[in-house]
C-alpha cells in the first residue's frame, strides 16, 4: 500500500473555536459539527496533500461520479476523554481495515491504514474541546471517501476525496427499542454490498424505516431476501439474542456488516464466561424460543447506538415481548462505556490515545 506517512499532515487552525457555543447537555448527533476536518486527495494514482483545515463547504462538480454512480463509503467512530483528559479512540485500526474492505468492494482506492489512524489522532487531539463528558456521550467521528471526478460514464473514478469530520453526540436511544420484522423490503443479499459500509445501503433503508416508525416501531429488523426468515441486522446495528443462557448472533455470510462493536461484544461476553455462537438465526427460531420461555434478552450493537436494548419485535400479528430485566445487556453496555473513559482497565488493548 502507498506510503505517504513521510509527508506530514499540514494543520491550519480556526481563529476561534465554536465549542463554547454548544450546550453539551443537550446535543443531537449530526446537528452540530466541530471546527475542523481532515482532507486528503487521490489524484494520479496516489493519495496526496493530507491536511487538517477549518470545516468548510466542498466545491463539487455536478458531474462528480459519486453523485451519479454511488462510489461513496464511510465509517463511524467515537472519541471519548480518559481520566487524565487525554482523548481516546476505540479500536481505530479495525475501522481502517473495514474502510479498505469497503473501498475494495466498491472499486475505490485503498487508504493507507497508518495514515488513517494518525489522521484521527491529530484531528481528535485538535478537537478535544468538542468531546462531551456526560455519561454515554462522545464525539462522533465520520471518516468517508467519495468519487469526485467529473465524468458521466460507468467505470471506476480516478479521483477521490477522503475526509474526516466530527459531531458531538449524546446517547442515541434513551429507552428500549421496538423492532418491526420487515417482510417486503430487504437491506442486502449475498454477493451485494451489504457487508461494505457503502452509502447506498443506507439510502435503500430509509423508506422502509419510515414505514416502521409510522407503525410505532423504532427500527427495522432486516430479514433475508429469499425466505424473509433469517435475521440479518437491526436498522444500522448488529443484533444479539440470549436464549437458554447462551448468546447467538447472525454469522457474517456476505450480506451483514462486520461491526466493530459486534466483535468487541463477542470478546467481552466470552471473557465473562458466556457461550457466544455465530450462526444463521431465523425469526421462526426466535418465535419458538419466545413461546417456550427460553428467550431471555436481545440487544443491538453499533458505534452510534452503543448497546440498544430491545423491548419488542413485531412479526406480522405477533408481538415478541422480551423480559423487562436485561442484566447481561446492562453489564455489556456499562463495561464498554467504562473502558472507553478508563473507569476500568482495558484488558483487551482496544483503547488508543489521541496525542
Amino acid at each position: 500500500m502507498q506510503d505517504i506517512m513521510s509527508t506530514s499532515i499540514k494543520i491550519t487552525k480556526v481563529a476561534q473555536s465554536k465549542a463554547s457555543e454548544v450546550d453539551f447537555h443537550n446535543i443531537i448527533m449530526g446537528t452540530r459539527f466541530s471546527d475542523h476536518m481532515f482532507v486528503c486527495d487521490y489524484q494520479n494514482g496516489e493519495w496526496q496533500n493530507p491536511r487538517i483545515e477549518p470545516l468548510a463547504l466542498i466545491p463539487t462538480h455536478p458531474a462528480a461520479m459519486a453523485l451519479h454512480y454511488g462510489q461513496a463509503i464511510f465509517e463511524g467512530m467515537k472519541a471519548t476523554l480518559g481520566k487524565d483528559g487525554t482523548p481516546l479512540l476505540f479500536r481505530p485500526n479495525e475501522n481502517a481495515k473495514r474502510m479498505n474492505f469497503s473501498a475494495n468492494r466498491m472499486g475505490m482506492p485503498l487508504f493507507p491504514e497508518d495514515l488513517f489512524v494518525e489522521a484521527l489522532k491529530q484531528f481528535v487531539a485538535l478537537e478535544k474541546e468538542w468531546i462531551p463528558t456526560q455519561e454515554g456521550s462522545a464525539l462522533y467521528l465520520r471518516p468517508f471517501m467519495y468519487a469526485d471526478e467529473p465524468f458521466i460514464g460507468m467505470r471506476a473514478a480516478t479521483s477521490f476525496k477522503f475526509i474526516i469530520m466530527a459531531s458531538p453526540a449524546g446517547p442515541f436511544f434513551h429507552k428500549k427499542i421496538k423492532l418491526y420484522a420487515e417482510k417486503k423490503y430487504v437491506r442486502a443479499v449475498n454477493g451485494g454490498t451489504g457487508e461494505a459500509k457503502a452509502a447506498g445501503n443506507y439510502a435503500g433503508a430509509i423508506r422502509p424505516t419510515e414505514y416502521a416508525k409510522k407503525a410505532g416501531y423504532d427500527q427495522v429488523l432486516w430479514l433475508d431476501a429469499q425466505h424473509f426468515d433469517y435475521i440479518q441486522e437491526v436498522g444500522t446495528m448488529n443484533i444479539f439474542f440470549k436464549i437458554g443462557g447462551k448468546f447467538i448472533t447472525p454469522s457474517l455470510t456476505g450480506s451483514i456488516l462486520s461491526g466493530i462493536t459486534r466483535m468487541s461484544v463477542i470478546d467481552l461476553l466470552r471473557s465473562k464466561g458466556f457461550e457466544v455462537t455465530e450462526r444463521p438465526i431465523s425469526i421462526t427460531e426466535i418465535i419458538e424460543a419466545y413461546q417456550n420461555g427460553t428467550l431471555e434478552e436481545a440487544f443491538g450493537t453499533g458505534t452510534a447506538v452503543g448497546i440498544a436494548m430491545i423491548e419488542e419485535i413485531g412479526n406480522n400479528d405477533l408481538a415478541i415481548v422480551f423480559p423487562s430485566e436485561n442484566p447481561v445487556s446492562v453489564m455489556v453496555n456499562n463495561t464498554l462505556n467504562a473502558i472507553k473513559v478508563q473507569d476500568i482497565k482495558d484488558e483487551f488493548g482496544w483503547i488508543v490515545e489521541a496525542k
